[in-house]
């Protein structure tokens, strides 16, 4: 179960402070992969930053007792300087036990298929490598739940046939929280969603499908709010 208490967000513009959320409580049942559902900049990977602890609310707790991910496939944590390895390791001393580190580290350079630019540094790495090699590290942990933040499979069609069977792998024992602008994925993943809509609007559904209706219909009718 992941709980949030009394959650206000905002960032301050030209116009003045803009608010995504303000005194938002919401439950999240534990053993139920969890849809994002809204517009583009509802607020979606704010939330889903804020529950994994890489973004911070101005106010209010998220609080659990379960195991989460950063966002899968996040490349912005690498160390430009070090090597992929030794971003892995230092990655691994962080979640793993000490007996666990060459597991991990071999899994990521088996996974991510790099070859000698395993062992370069990050800042020598293209942007598909750069995914790969995240993708791989995210795919290492066992968590209880897992961000997935439009990313399920990275590189060639080979690789990403490879991505895809190791992401449904990890969903036959742990949840994810998941944004994505595919619909079908949402469907494919979730057993339930959020819908973050217009004026502070966030309601939890136990249907994807409900939860996308009623997006869609705020779409329809933009100068209406959801009920």
């Amino acid at each position: 179960m992941i709980k949030i208490e009394n959650l206000t967000k905002s960032y301050r513009t030209s116009s003045g402070r803009h608010f995504v959320f303000k005194d938002l409580n919401l439950t999240l049942p534990g053993g139920k992969s969890v849809a994002l559902v809204g517009r583009n900049g509802a607020g979606k990977s704010t939330l889903l930053r804020m529950i994994g602890g890489i973004d911070r609310p101005d106010s209010g707790a998220i609080t659990t007792n379960k195991t989460i991910s950063w966002p899968v496939g996040l490349t912005g944590g690498f160390q430009g300087s070090l090597s992929g390895r030794e971003n892995v390791k230092f990655v691994a001393r962080l979640y793993a036990k000490h007996s666990e580190m060459k597991e991990k580290i071999d899994f990521v350079e088996s996974f991510a298929e790099l070859g000698k630019y395993f062992n370069m540094p990050i800042k020598t790495y293209s942007s598909g490598m750069k995914s790969r090699l995240s993708f791989g590290l995210s795919m290492a942990f066992d968590f209880d739940y897992y961000l997935v933040d439009e990313v399920t499979a990275v590189g060639d069609a080979r690789f990403k046939e490879k991505c895809s069977r190791m992401f449904q792998e990890r969903h036959k024992s742990a949840s994810f929280l998941m944004v994505s602008h595919s619909l079908n994925t949402l469907k494919e993943y979730c057993d339930a969603a959020i819908f973050i809509g217009r004026d502070n609007y966030v309601n939890y559904y136990d249907s994807v499908n409900d939860a996308i209706e009623a997006y869609l219909r705020s779409e329809n009718n933009k100068n209406t709010i959801p009920i």
